[in-house]
């Protein structure tokens, strides 16, 4: 069973919508009945997917919003909600999908970290800031989806800025959900999305053809939907659940046991 803001006539809106995961998700969520808003940086690629959306959407282009947004901008997001909300009357998902992988190395050029942290992780509380508020007002239940990566757990070697993004993108998620689950008469909650090896343009690196182990966006997306209702990994407890008090005697006995 879809999650409840995953409704016909509710609207969504992904970052980093015009290709990869981000385009992947608003096909489904277009064909879902949703009201769907793409934005990106790149222009060009927008008015494709948007094509590709209009083509799914069963009021077609009508149900289709496109922005360019460069989501390292505050004042660019702020101009994005206000938008939607004009458009389609505010926002029932959230998906902060934005992101870039430049490359990066410990000591390399200081605008390469300023960017790769200014998309992936300052785009992403961008748009829990900027979102959130009217969100929580309208006393309906939703989503925020924000995009991590394994790479923020497990953080290889040889990409530090990015890894160090996405370690953020990780505690932020989970700090939003204690506040969002904290607040009285809020309906939204926060969820992580961490995808494995997903076969994109931002990770193929020159190969034209889907390696055996990877995902392609649309399962990933598919999983996505499925997993969105569930907690953490542990017991499928909430984030931060030992600071909350519906949860603190599971916890008080979790470390009992130790």
């Amino acid at each position: 069973m879809n999650h409840p803001a995953l409704s016909p006539d509710h609207t969504a809106v992904i970052t980093g919508g015009a290709s990869g995961i981000g385009l992947a998700a608003a096909k489904r969520f277009a064909a879902l009945g949703l009201n769907t808003c793409i934005a990106d940086v790149d222009a060009t690629r927008l008015q494709d997917a948007a094509a590709q959306l209009s083509s799914l959407a069963a009021r077609g282009a009508d149900a289709i919003m496109t922005a360019t947004v460069d989501v390292s901008r505050r004042d660019k997001v702020e101009e994005l909600e206000r938008a939607v909300c004009d458009r389609f009357g505010g926002t029932d998902v959230l998906m902060n999908n934005a992101g870039i992988q430049p490359g990066s190395r410990m000591f390399g050029p200081e605008q390469n970290w300023q960017r790769i942290l200014g998309v992936n992780l300052w785009g992403i509380i961008h748009g829990a800031q900027v979102f959130a508020p009217n969100m929580i007002a309208r006393g309906r239940p939703a989503l925020i989806i924000n995009t991590g990566s394994k790479q923020g757990i497990t953080t290889p070697p040889g990409d530090p800025a990015y890894n160090v993004s996405k370690a953020g993108v990780k505690a932020f998620t989970e700090a939003l959900q204690h506040e969002l689950r904290n607040t009285p008469g809020c309906k939204v909650s926060a969820h992580l999305f961490i995808p494995g090896f997903v076969f994109t343009a931002l990770t193929a690196n020159g190969r034209t053809e889907k390696p055996a182990a990877a995902w392609t966006p649309e399962q990933t997306v598919d999983f996505m939907l499925e997993r969105v209702s569930a907690g953490d990994i542990v017991e499928n407890r909430p984030a931060l659940s030992r600071w909350h008090p519906d949860y603190a005697e599971a916890f008080a006995a979790f470390v009992k046991a130790q």
